[in-house]
């Protein structure tokens, strides 16, 4: 199994941040990884197709957002939270008062994010 390219924390650079945040299935995850656990990847997004997930947790990851460790057969996900609010402080806490505050982000992403309501999880 090939292990996952991260950067160092020195290597995280904004463009790619931001860039990475661009999707509403990419902030989703942030939001479901603020919690500060480690996730199985198959149960973060709802509806999305291997190959979709696949490239998304690659975008995060390479952009520095988050951690993915082989785990059996699946990977688990993290979100690098001390090295981001090293590099960048305080942009973590804007964009995750956002993806749980701004109504029109917040229905943007429910549509992606897995809940006990949808049945998904």
């Amino acid at each position: 199994m090939n292990v996952p390219n991260h950067p160092n924390q020195d290597q995280i650079l904004l463009e790619n941040v931001l860039n990475a945040l661009g999707s509403p299935l990419r902030l989703t995850v942030l939001k479901v990884l603020s919690d500060g656990q480690e996730h199985p990847c198959g149960r973060i997004l709802k509806g999305a197709s291997k190959s979709t997930m696949t490239h998304h947790w690659r975008v995060l990851r390479d952009s520095g957002l988050i951690w993915q460790r082989p785990y059996g057969r699946e990977n688990l996900l993290s979100l690098r939270r001390e090295d981001m609010d090293m590099r960048f402080p305080g942009l973590l806490d804007s964009l995750l008062s956002a993806v749980k505050t701004d109504e029109q982000t917040i229905s943007v992403i429910s549509k992606h994010e897995v809940t006990e309501e949808n049945g998904t999880e």
